[in-house]
């Protein structure tokens, strides 16, 4: 009997090893931490522009727009760059541009805080704009490096792992996402709380000294799951290349194994190197180095359009076109409307345990109805929490006037000479909108707002995250899938510049209506843009289903039909 127990123990106690040592655990581990060295940094990099720019937020806007537009015409570059190299190269070059650069703005920032006054002295002040406008690049060429290592490790490396079992792919990706949500709360409230009882100039030293041992460990994970998973070796040749390949007669044979199998990347370099000393690829000529970069990202967006998960991809990013989430925007809103910080601090915990049901959501969804189906599911239910929202506009408490000119606000600031934004104690912008509307005063009585507006809009935004975070999972999925191994990093690099392109968008239209009294038509604007992006999904799972997507009963295809990608499967 206690053999019996012993074995059972040993199996268990073997089992557990194994698990924390397969390449599987060791991606969750890599990927939280980087995504908790990228979460800290991106909250703090804002507060530090703003206590360094006078508690004003142009510093953090002219970042903001910078990162936007750098991802915008730099996605299908850096994508086109991911799939032209090496795995292990392409991830541990990013790892260490993206954390040597958080380190070297770390380092600056520090200087600037200690030695402010003394840089504002020298050369007319010319020096202290000169580190700003390092900060504000070198962060860039940061955020650059991390979408290279989001879509290398979370569109490539996860696929690769799961190999062909499409549930082990589904559990990963919701796993990786579940690790987001933590991260989103946890790891700004950690860097917070060093800002808060210790000093800026600390906050940048934690920051950076994270980084530096952040990178070794990651550095060493990438190490070990490249060599847990062979198969992260083989690595597929562009289309063009392998037409090139097969008329030369171009073979590299291994007795050892089957000529079926694609070649690793030190065959691949072989390959390269022969078709070179065959003569049939000229060296590239000046011009034609200098416009390269505009044909890769003519190429990409062409490519992207070609795609046949292209409309549900689309459909994410429509998703961005919207105020309905927990941004600076919207938590600026909120203070408008009589919501303290606390409040807002259990509505964002809320929100990402929304999100974190989202990805249980995702994973039992796609067992019982399909990947396809699930995707549109899951836009039913976000829409359907979105008319909460809808039906907020038009409760007690809105600021809703469409009398009042959205320009009055920008009229104010810029002609009439009103004060910049301040930060508020809690560190929300307090102009983000005009206070105007929060109370009414009648003699020495205030009157509060009804909050019967703002709360449905809350519980509209938060409950919307369940469909949301599912949908996000879906479409993430349908691309992993669908695109074939040698465009995954292009592709993937246009996605997320379509992503920020919305995005970007939605600053804009924040900008032409900053007053609260406009906050109620933007509303109703998001949710137009997030009904466009589902009904672009539902043409996309109409076109591949039919009928039977409707029919929850019958599973749908293993895969999207790829004809226009010449069939070959993504894993």
């Amino acid at each position: 009997m206690t053999k019996g127990k012993d074995t059972k123990s040993a199996g268990c106690s073997g089992s557990c090893v194994s698990y924390f040592t397969s390449a599987r655990f060791l991606m969750y581990l890599g990927h939280s931490l980087s995504t908790w060295g990228d979460r800290m940094w991106h909250f703090a990099v804002s507060l530090f522009l703003v206590e360094l720019y006078g508690s004003s937020l142009l510093l953090t806007a002219v970042y903001g727009l910078v990162v936007a537009g750098s991802v915008l015409l730099l996605g299908a570059i850096i994508g086109d760059w991911v799939d032209k190299n090496a795995r292990l190269k392409v991830a541990q070059t990013s790892l260490i541009v993206q954390n040597v650069s958080v380190m070297i703005c770390g380092i600056i920032l520090m200087a600037v805080f200690l030695y402010k006054k003394e840089l504002l002295s020298m050369y007319q002040g010319w020096l202290l704009t000169v580190c700003y406008i390092l900060v504000i690049t070198i962060a860039n060429i940061a955020n650059l490096a991390s979408t290279a290592t989001a879509i290398t490790i979370q569109r490539d490396w996860i696929v690769v792992v799961a190999g062909e079992d499409r549930s082990k792919l589904a559990d990963m990706n919701a796993t990786v996402r579940r690790i987001d949500q933590l991260t989103n709360i946890l790891a700004p409230l950690a860097v917070g709380q060093i800002m808060t009882f210790g000093s800026p100039v600390i906050g940048c030293g934690f920051i950076a000294g994270w980084n530096l041992l952040s990178m070794c460990v990651e550095y060493f994970i990438l190490w070990k799951v490249y060599q847990k998973t062979p198969a992260l070796a083989n690595k597929a040749c562009k289309k063009d290349d392998d037409q090139e390949l097969k008329q030369l007669n171009i073979k590299v044979i291994d007795p050892n194994s089957n000529n079926n199998e694609k070649p690793t990347e030190d065959v691949q370099l072989m390959e390269e190197k022969a078709v070179v000393t065959t003569g049939t690829h000229k060296k590239p000529t000046c011009s034609e180095k200098i416009t390269e970069p505009f044909h890769t990202f003519r190429d990409g967006w062409v490519a992207y359009y070609n795609q046949s998960v292209f409309l549900a991809g689309m459909g994410l990013a429509f998703l961005y076109m919207t105020v309905l989430g927990f941004d600076c925007i919207t938590t600026g809103y909120a203070y408008t409307q009589g919501l303290s910080g606390s409040v807002l601090s259990i509505l964002m915990g809320a929100s990402a345990i929304s999100g974190i049901m989202g990805t249980v959501a995702f994973t039992w969804l796609r067992k019982k109805c399909g990947l396809v189906r699930t995707g549109f599911i899951s836009g039913i239910a976000q829409l359907s929490s979105l008319v909460l929202c809808v039906v907020s506009v038009f409760m007690p408490g809105s600021p809703l006037d469409l009398t009042v000119s959205p320009f009055q606000d920008i009229g104010t600031r810029f002609l009439e000479g009103d004060a910049l934004p301040t930060l508020s104690p809690g560190g929300v912008p307090e102009v983000a909108f005009t206070t105007s509307n929060s109370s009414s005063i009648t003699g020495d009585l205030e009157i509060p707002i009804p909050l019967t507006s703002v709360c449905l809009l809350f519980a509209g935004v938060i409950a919307a995250r369940v469909g949301l975070w599912s949908f996000d999972l879906t479409v993430t999925q349908l691309l992993q899938e669908n695109v074939i191994e040698s465009e995954r990093g292009i592709i993937n690099g246009v996605q997320n510049s379509m992503n920020y392109l919305l995005d970007l968008l939605h600053f804009i239209m924040v900008i032409l209506g900053p007053n609260p009294e406009a906050f109620g038509l933007l509303v109703l604007i998001s949710v137009s843009f997030v009904a466009m992006g589902h009904i672009m999904y539902f043409r996309f799972a109409y076109k591949n289903l039919g009928t039977q997507l409707f029919s929850y009963s019958s599973p749908d295809p293993k895969t999207v039909a790829s004809d226009q990608q010449g069939g070959e499967s993504a894993v």
